[in-house]
């Protein structure tokens, strides 16, 4: 059974092991049913099997044997039936069977039995007879599954048979697959070649239309005619031609694009010639009908008017879209086509002049240049030029949008022929105020035309001003619109205005020269003080009207008074108030500061004159004058911003009682510089400044000298006499004691102090009231009287400490403390 089971088992491992490199491992019948336990009903059928299998069969040969014995009658004893048989008939020795035949079954005994050792190998045959019918249903059992491992060793082949199969149309699968994915991929590789192609003839074709558009063009120019220009197609072949230009331009690497560049330049070039020409023509029969009609007699303005503008702005409809067209492509290819579009300026301008030269003649001839008063020349032809350039300016306009430069060269051509007329008489004008005026009404223009920009408010940049009067800046226009936006004077006034302002100068410096530099005052011009007393005198309305008229420039505080100004100091406010709206900012701060120097060194003459006269108040006299005229040139170059560069705060009446305070009747240079002014410097404002604290200090000093000089010579006498005793007190000629001077005595001191009272009282009165007389402002004088009693109370002090030392307090009565001199002087000052 062993031996039977071996081979299946082979047979059995063979297909997996063909299959996985790898046999599977061997289960025992334990683990087998371990891992594969049995239900009720797979155990309720082996149960079943097994009694099934309890049941043996006869062998085949004894069932055959047992078939055919009943057939023939005749079976085998068996040893139940022998035991009945014994029962009934015993033999009573072996020998009964003697003579029978044999039994012819396996098991029956060939021979008789005769030995105890034929029966027990008898017995051993029934025996292992017995025992094989026990195992059948072992063997049936063997034999199935034999049966069984047979029949799966032949699907386990079937089954690689199968797999081989499988693989080889999975192969071939995957052999179709990569064709088919192939031949996809040069499906659409040439479908994209096809693509390609298209895109190409496409991108080919494109190119073509432009190469394609020279024979168009060329065709049409070929055969022009008179109105070709006029056609709608003119215009369009025109437009596609700079579009090819264009595009050649940047594909020159195309073969022969070079030369088809050239031939569309060429066509270009026809084109806009057959523009010019057209235009030129046009304009020629215009200007010779409206030449003869204009040049016949007794036509009247409104038909010149209608002859010059109305006629012309007729054809500008039809040549305003074709010089457009000129301008256009001249400005993208200037160095073909602006030769062109400079002919057609030319023509343009040559046809205006030659049709306005004969009215602008006239009517300048109208306005009698030789007679007429030159602001009144001035104002009427500048204004008659401004409307002829506006009207001249805005039919230009209608037909073109380029040429501004030759546009003002034939504007100012045009106005030269008024200012041919002008300019030698503003030349030879010697009134600064006709010259001043003359500026005004061009000025006027200027500002009215820059301040009426389109779309643009009036810039202060573009403007140089100083005071309230605004001056253009010629040198750098205004910004403007791209194209011909707005007519711009000022560009046309620019040489006239220039000439008026040179003039006014020159002149202006001339009368500087003459009447602030050399001028020689009078006996009235030095009449102070009767002329501030008189100024104080009440006015009519007339006079007070009068006033108000003045320039209101310069606003100083007596501005109302200026006849009690020095001649040199009016007309130096009178000629910068004439200067300073007319003349650019640069050219103004250098006359002003030549016109204040001068009148500045003008006031040292008229001042040590005052002085110089017999009544001993005219040294004060003179000095204040000098305060009172360099407090007002200050405040002038103050008003005119001087000084802002090379100098610190300027002299007004408050900053001069910062500088003033707290100081000595010296006023040391140092503190004028702790104050931010410097000791000395380059500027005018520098000069005034230093004359200025000099001059103070002479009104301080002045005012303080008659007051307190007994008292300096009286301490200064004592201290020489007490010092020299002290150095020589062994010497023969030693001085004598104090005590015995005569000038020394308790009375002398007395006195002095009498008269020091009595000085105050007048002399500091009076000094004070002409100080109010000449410099008007409470502030100014307050401050110089301010500095005046210090210096004052300076010297009393040293008066009387000393006195006190000599008279064992004698006079403490007698002299006045700190207090009481300060309060007798402030009422001094104080009292009218």
């Amino acid at each position: 059974m062993s031996s039977s089971r071996l081979p299946a088992g082979q047979r059995r491992g063979a297909p997996p092991s063909a299959l996985t490199p790898h046999p599977k491992p061997t289960l025992t019948m334990e683990q087998w049913e371990a891992k594969a336990p049995l239900g009720d009903l797979s155990l309720k059928s082996v149960a079943g099997v097994k009694l099934a299998s309890e049941t043996i069969p006869l062998p085949l040969k004894v069932r055959r044997s047992s078939v055919s014995g009943c057939r023939n009658s005749s079976r085998p004893s068996t040893p139940n039936l022998r035991n009945k048989l014994g029962s009934g008939s015993r033999p009573s020795t072996p020998n009964q069977f003697i003579g029978r035949p044999l039994a012819t079954h396996a098991l029956h005994p060939k021979q008789p039995i005769q030995t105890p050792e034929q029966f027990y190998d008898w017995f051993a045959q029934i025996d292992r007879s017995v025992a094989h019918n026990q195992e059948a249903h072992f063997r049936a059992h063997v034999a199935d599954i034999s049966e069984h491992l047979a029949t799966c060793d032949f699907l386990l082949e079937r089954i690689d048979e199968i797999d081989r199969e499988v693989d080889e149309m999975l192969s071939n699968w995957r052999s179709v697959e990569e064709g088919g994915k192939s031949l996809k991929d040069a499906c659409e590789k040439l479908l994209e070649e096809r693509d390609q192609l298209l895109e190409m003839m496409e991108e080919i074709g494109q190119v073509l239309e432009y190469f394609n558009e020279l024979e168009q063009a060329t065709r049409m120019l070929n055969h022009p005619g008179e109105s070709l220009v006029l056609k709608t197609d003119f215009l369009y072949m025109v437009e596609r031609v700079d579009i090819c230009i264009e595009y050649l331009n940047s594909h020159r690497y195309f073969k022969e694009a070079e030369i088809y560049l050239l031939r569309f330049q060429q066509c270009m070039t026809r084109a806009m010639t057959l523009i010019k020409m057209y235009f030129v023509g046009s304009l020629r029969a215009l200007t010779g009908d409206v030449s003869k009609r204009l040049f016949a007699k007794d036509v009247s303005l409104t038909a010149q008017m209608h002859l010059l503008y109305t006629r012309f702005r007729s054809i500008t409809p039809q040549l305003a879209p074709l010089l457009g067209e000129l301008e256009r492509r001249a400005q993208v290819h200037p160095e073909d086509l602006s030769a062109l579009l400079s002919e057609c300026h030319t023509a343009y301008f040559s046809a205006r002049k030659s049709l306005l030269v004969g009215r602008l003649t006239e009517e300048i001839k109208g306005l009698d240049p030789a007679r007429t008063e030159l602001v009144e020349l001035t104002r009427t032809g500048c204004s008659y030029l401004k409307q002829l350039c506006t009207d001249e300016f805005d039919l230009y306009r209608e037909l073109f949008n380029s040429g501004e430069v030759q546009l003002y060269h034939y504007l100012e051509n045009l106005c030269d022929y008024l200012y041919d007329d002008l300019r030698p008489r503003i030349l030879h004008e010697t009134r600064l105020t006709a010259l001043c005026e003359v500026c005004t009404v061009l000025q006027a223009l200027v500002v009215l035309d820059v301040a009426d920009l389109p779309d643009s408010p009036l810039d202060t940049n573009d403007l140089d001003y100083s005071g309230e009067s605004l001056t253009l800046d010629l040198d750098h226009p205004p910004n403007r619109p791209q194209g011909l936006g707005k007519l711009h004077i000022s560009q046309l006034l620019q040489m006239v205005l220039q000439d008026a302002q040179t003039r006014l100068f020159f002149k202006a410096q001339s009368v500087i020269q003459s009447e602030i530099r050399y001028y020689v005052p009078t006996p009235e011009d030095l009449a102070y003080p009767e002329k501030l007393v008189a100024a104080r005198k009440p006015r009519s309305e007339i006079e007070i009207k009068e006033k108000e008229s003045v320039n209101q420039l310069f606003r100083l505080p007596s501005l109302d008074k200026q006849e009690t100004w020095f001649p040199t100091l009016r007309k130096t406010v009178w000629v910068l108030s004439q200067l300073h709206d007319f003349v650019k900012p640069a050219i103004f701060e250098d006359i002003a500061q030549e016109a204040i120097s001068l009148c500045r060194q003008s006031f040292v003459s008229p001042s040590q004159n005052i002085c110089a006269r017999n009544p001993p108040s005219s040294t004060l006299d003179g000095e204040l004058f000098l305060v009172r005229h360099l407090l007002i040139l200050k405040d002038m170059t103050q008003t005119l911003d001087f000084g802002q560069r090379n100098s610190g705060p300027s002299i007004d009446f408050e900053t001069l009682a910062l500088i003033l305070n707290k100081t000595s009747s010296l006023l040391p240079d140092a503190l004028f510089a702790s104050l931010g002014m410097p000791r000395g410097g380059d500027g005018i404002t520098d000069d005034i400044d230093q004359d200025l604290k000099q001059a103070c200090r002479d009104v301080i000093s002045r005012c303080v000298e008659p007051i307190c000089e007994p008292l300096r010579e009286w301490v200064m006498r004592v201290r020489v006499h007490t010092t020299t005793r002290n150095e020589h007190p062994n010497l023969d000629k030693a001085p004598t004691s104090l005590v015995t001077q005569t000038w020394a005595q308790q009375h002398a001191a007395e006195d002095l102090h009498e008269k020091f009272i009595l000085s105050c009282e007048r002399d500091l009165r009076s000094s004070v009231m002409r100080m109010r007389l000449y410099l008007e402002d409470d502030r100014t004088v307050s401050v110089l009287v301010g500095h005046i009693k210090e210096a004052i109370m300076e010297d009393y002090m040293a008066f009387r400490d000393l006195v006190w030392n000599m008279y064992a307090g004698a006079m403490k009565s007698t002299v006045l403390s700190a207090e009481r001199l300060e309060e007798t002087l402030r009422t001094i000052c104080t009292d009218d």
